[in-house]
């Protein structure tokens, strides 16, 4: 029924939009035609009194009635004229307005009732979030799971659900909120800490705040190994100006991480930031090389670095055995800009591991990550 009244209304108003500019408005004033007309008869009648008191002779009269005659007949024939193009543009905007009082409603109507739905029963948005068959509309799908929180505010796995969502839709504050909800309804771990140590840090604009490190530092309670929360407390160091500390926390995050890890280059990139020495170029520093190695400066440390890549580069030529020797080498020479060396290590060690499979598969991964080639 409310749709009906709102297109009446619509069909009301556009009626009135063609009808309003042909209004016929107030009565016109006599035409200028009919005015010189009138005036003509007031000259014939005075014509006529002035003969008949003698002040004109008959001449003379009869020669102004013949004058003022033809002013009469122009004057009529303009007023003729003037009447017929009225009465065509009244014709005009009679039938203007019969098209636009018949015409609009039925075009409107056929075109309603061709392209339309009218039999379709009222959509509610609730009911339309639960019969969605197509679940693809990611607005949809949040808009749902925002209305079942509404109405359960105590599911902290809903927060949880749509926490990192909020984050790649680029809702941060709402990310973070979800994220601090889903950790006061379901408890610490590592992944919510982390999420909402990221969802902070992106808030401050790449800041590590004193509340996403503590974020972190609680996400490596429940699981001291997570690499995310490792990465960022050492972008927090780094950020405090501590670089030395910075790049102890991520030579141990190097050290601990698988060869292929995906977020080993960022690691890396980030100790060549500080200055770091990178635990994949040797078996492992002593505590004594990393104590040397704070001392120095970024030149000397980039020497110390290469001297250590050598010396793993020299063990493996006469032990070639070690395939995360190899690994450690082909990225070390990668981080430090050697790639013809990278890609000679990478040649060798397919030359050691040719029949075994297993190892070709991990030297060329590592191979493509580093874009040496297969």
């Amino acid at each position: 029924m409310l749709l009906w009244i709102a297109f009446s209304l619509m069909t009301g108003a556009a009626i009135l939009a063609v009808l309003w500019p042909l209004r016929a408005g107030v009565a016109p004033a006599a035409s200028a035609a009919e005015a010189d007309l009138a005036v003509y008869r007031d000259q014939l009648a005075e014509i006529e009194r002035d003969r008949a008191t003698g002040q004109i002779g008959a001449a003379e009269g009869e020669a102004a009635r013949a004058e003022v005659g033809r002013r009469i007949l122009r004057a009529s024939a303009e007023a003729a004229q003037q009447g017929a193009s009225s009465r065509g543009a009244e014709t005009r905007r009679r039938a203007a307005a019969v098209v636009a009082l018949v015409g609009v409603p039925v075009i409107a109507g056929t075109l309603y009732l061709t392209l339309g739905s009218p039999g379709y029963p009222p959509q509610p948005l609730a009911t339309r979030l639960e019969a969605r068959p197509d679940q693809s509309d990611i607005a949809i799908l949040i808009r749902k799971v925002e209305a079942h929180l509404e109405a359960n505010p105590n599911d902290g796995r809903g927060y949880e659900v749509v926490a990192p969502i909020y984050a790649r839709m680029g809702r941060i504050d709402d990310s973070a909120r979800a994220w601090a909800s889903a950790i006061r309804l379901l408890g610490s771990n590592a992944q919510r800490q982390t999420g909402l140590g990221e969802a902070l840090i992106a808030q401050a604009g790449g800041v590590v705040t004193a509340q996403a490190k503590a974020a972190f530092e609680a996400a490596l309670a429940d699981d001291p190994k997570d690499p995310k929360a490792r990465y960022f407390l050492g972008l927090a160091a780094e950020q405090d100006g501590k670089p030395a500390e910075a790049g102890k926390i991520w030579g141990a995050l190097a050290a601990d991480s698988p060869a292929d890890a995906p977020w080993l280059g960022l690691v890396h990139d980030s100790m060549a930031r500080v200055g770091a020495v990178p635990p994949a170029a040797a078996p492992g520093p002593s505590t004594s090389d990393v104590a040397a190695a704070e001392s120095l400066t970024p030149q000397q440390r980039q020497e110390m670095v290469r001297g250590m890549v050598e010396r793993l580069q020299s063990r493996l030529a006469q032990d070639g055995n070690d395939i995360d020797g190899w690994l450690r080498l082909m990225r070390a020479w990668s981080v430090l800009g050697e790639a013809e060396k990278a890609k000679a290590a990478a040649s060798d060690a397919r030359t050691h591991f040719a029949k075994d499979e297993p190892a070709l598969g991990r030297i060329d991964a590592l191979a493509r990550e580093l874009g040496l080639g297969s």
